[in-house]
């Protein structure tokens, strides 16, 4: 299969929101002063300041430790967007497998004391193969038009996708 330049990001908007996705996807970006991904950032290098981020081909995973298996990790605030989050390292083991590195993912909540430990299954890897040809699709087509949820309005893209409006 064809990969246009899947990112962990990218999959993860997927399960997020199909405008965002499409947004992020043509270089329009409005996460550099948006107070969440800050704090995000934030919340990374003061929990893991001593880990550094693993960068490989179209790929950025927030920090990897060696074991028995090779340990990809990925930080997040909160488990609001759960599914979103297991994807995203999801689609991080897939891109390794397919390159002969078999990994396991964990995702760590600091601020919670938690995290969630990921294997890849067939499962998993269908439906990672399902949601790449979905991003393929959202992103050669036009801008899907906005669909408020709930999360939209501590969303980055949020005065972009609704402006003024009130309802």
């Amino acid at each position: 299969m064809h990969e246009m330049h899947i990112t962990g990001v990218k999959i993860a908007y997927y399960y997020i929101c199909h405008t965002k996705l499409w947004l992020f996807s043509h270089d329009i970006t409005m996460e550099r002063e948006n107070e969440n991904v800050e704090l995000g950032r934030f919340l990374h290098e003061s929990s893991y300041s001593g880990h550094k981020e693993v960068n490989i081909g179209d790929i950025s995973i927030d920090f990897v430790r060696h074991g028995e298996k090779i340990e990809v990790h990925e930080i997040k605030k909160s488990r609001s967007m759960e599914m979103a989050h297991i994807m995203q390292v999801v689609y991080y083991l897939y891109y390794l497998k397919r390159r002969g590195i078999e990994a396991k993912g964990i995702i760590d909540y600091p601020k919670m004391r938690k995290r969630k430990e990921i294997e890849l299954t067939e499962e998993y890897e269908k439906e990672t193969e399902k949601a790449m040809q979905e991003i393929e699709r959202i992103n050669s087509g036009p801008m899907p038009k906005p669909r408020r949820k709930k999360i939209c309005e501590k969303c980055a893209y949020y005065e972009f996708c609704f402006g003024g409006d009130e309802e």
